[in-house]
């Protein structure tokens, strides 16, 4: 039920979530769990494009802290914000599986590997 409402609204609202609670019995506060703990669901609505960046232990180590703060200085938004004009949601990720490609970047499902922080911009720029 989660997964379609994710699917039809692009994100899964605290309302709705007290809704489901009241018509199926389940308490509201596992129903929040589901919806924080997996990155799948967003209780905000995304932009027009997803990026995530790894901030895993392999891609800290690497560079991920300097591709994120970068990435903030150049969109003027926090991790888990909305650029104003819709364009872009970032979010951060524990891990892709793809250690050896750290730092790693992901926009729209495509992977960027080995980014450097001069890669940011031209990256960023394929996305409008």
């Amino acid at each position: 039920m989660l997964e379609e409402i994710q699917q039809l609204l692009g994100f899964v609202p605290v309302e709705v979530q007290e809704r489901i609670a009241q018509k199926t019995g389940i308490n509201e506060n596992d129903i929040y769990g589901v919806v924080s703990f997996y990155s799948y669901f967003t209780m905000q609505p995304r932009a027009r494009h997803r990026i995530q960046i790894c901030l895993g232990t392999a891609c800290y180590v690497k560079g991920g802290k300097e591709i994120a703060e970068k990435i903030e200085s150049t969109l003027q938004i926090k991790l888990g914000e909305n650029t104003p004009d819709g364009r872009f949601t970032y979010e951060e990720a524990r891990c892709f599986g793809t250690c050896g490609l750290a730092p790693v970047l992901v926009v729209d499902g495509t992977v960027y590997g080995k980014v450097k922080l001069e890669d940011v911009d031209e990256i960023l720029s394929r996305y409008e």
